[in-house]
């Protein structure tokens, strides 16, 4: 099973910033267990959209930066907080800003927004792996 919690990159600054789009429909898969009655985005699959958003920034920041073509993908999830529960219809505003760029690797804080309410936010650490084929 994969999970696609990136609809649109809206917004595409590496070495800095980008901003993408969820619309959060009730058709999503999750929504039948979690919950019955009261359709609930996981939180995990929050951190999860983040992540989508912020591996591809990281990916354009060091091919602009350091000329290399990697593949981040995420080690570390530091100072998660869940705000706001996503509901099915809500449109989820994501935003990722690098904090930290190596070679090996990137950080990045990142927040997911309802409107004006941040519906969760987190800092994310991503190792690198270059890519051969």
């Amino acid at each position: 099973m994969r999970y696609y919690l990136l609809d649109r990159i809206t917004e595409m600054r590496p070495p800095e910033l980008a901003r993408g789009v969820k619309a959060v429909a009730l058709s999503e898969d999750y929504f039948a267990d979690h919950f019955p009655r009261y359709p609930t985005m996981p939180g995990a699959l929050l951190i999860e959209s983040l992540a989508q958003l912020s591996g591809v920034l990281l990916e354009k920041s060091a091919e602009k930066v350091h000329g290399s073509q990697i593949q981040a993908v995420l080690s570390t999830i530091e100072r998660a907080k869940f705000r706001v529960l996503v509901r099915p219809g809500d449109v989820l505003l994501l935003e990722a800003r690098v904090t930290q760029l190596r070679e090996e690797g990137g950080k990045v804080t990142a927040k997911a927004s309802v409107g004006e309410r941040v519906a969760a936010s987190a800092e994310l650490l991503f190792a690198f792996f270059e890519l051969k084929d």
